[in-house]
């Protein structure tokens, strides 16, 4: 297998191994991406994103991406924000299409080189989330230890938000992957814990699907800014304050699209060495 090369960006501190298959056709398996993301013989990252030509008229490009552990995800925000002012810087564009399994997202150039994702409206129906059984996905019937009664939607993946008085008193590597692979969610979940800080500031941590503590998900911060307005504890925008930084969150009043902005940063440029896409099988994939 011939060398390829890769792009290593971060959307605060949510780092990703961005792969350029645009010209050149590259299959990335489960066991390949969670060697990839092994931050000790690996390169290290959250999530890897495989660039592809668009698949349908406008589409500037196409993105694939598996979490750390391998597994397929639809959806990710930050890596959206990072896809699209790559694609912005080089095309000049101010404004790009960029497709993915959850449908086609757009991003726009925000002020200070900050990049706008419009992700459309969030998904708020139990089956959309999904969940396996029927319920109101404004009070999912889940709890454990000290947290209770989240509220559940997906922004292209499914999330379950839980309200509390101190985000900081949560254990979070504890809780979060019980609660990611609870059978109410069929595809496992991101969770996040949300501390409502004023009617326009959120404080939030998440647990990943897939990828475990990151210092920041961006549709984990959308969805925390939705299910928060839902339950009337915030307006319709809101500073959402992550571990890595601070994202703005918009749930437009005029037809309930999401809208997230923030910074894009880019770390290096490297090449991966051949070995490491060669030698699966040391690499337990979950």
């Amino acid at each position: 297998m011939d060398s390829v090369n890769f792009l290593k960006m971060h959307g605060l501190g949510n780092d990703f191994v961005v792969i350029d298959a645009r010209k050149r056709p590259f299959s990335l398996s489960a066991a390949q991406a969670a060697a990839i993301a092994d931050r000790r013989r690996g390169i290290g990252c959250d999530q890897i994103i495989v660039l592809e030509a668009g698949q349908a008229g406008g589409e500037d490009a196409f993105m694939r991406i598996r979490n750390a552990d391998g597994s397929a995800s639809a959806a990710c925000g930050n890596a959206t924000r990072c896809i699209g002012g790559f694609l912005m810087d080089e095309t000049g564009k101010s404004r790009v299409t960029i497709g993915s399994e959850a449908g086609d997202l757009f991003a726009d150039r925000a002020s200070r080189g900050d990049v706008t994702i419009d992700f459309g409206p969030a998904r708020l129906g139990w089956r959309e989330v999904p969940l396996a059984r029927e319920m109101d996905t404004l009070h999912l019937e889940l709890a454990l230890g000290p947290v209770s009664d989240p509220a559940g939607c997906s922004m292209g993946n499914p999330h379950a938000t839980f309200f509390v008085p101190d985000v900081s008193a949560i254990d979070l590597a504890t809780l979060g992957p019980k609660l990611e692979f609870d059978p109410l969610f069929p595809e496992r979940a991101n969770i996040g814990f949300a501390q409502v800080l004023a009617p326009d500031r959120i404080r939030l941590r998440v647990w990943e699907r897939g990828a475990g503590i990151t210092q920041a998900c961006g549709t984990g911060a959308c969805a925390s800014l939705v299910n928060a307005n839902r339950r009337g504890l915030t307006g319709r925008k809101a500073q959402v304050e992550l571990d890595g930084g601070t994202l703005t969150i918009e749930r437009r009043e005029a037809d309930d699209h999401v809208l997230m902005t923030g910074a894009v940063a880019i770390s290096f440029r490297g090449v991966i060495d051949p070995s490491l896409l060669a030698e699966p099988a040391r690499v337990q994939v979950a």
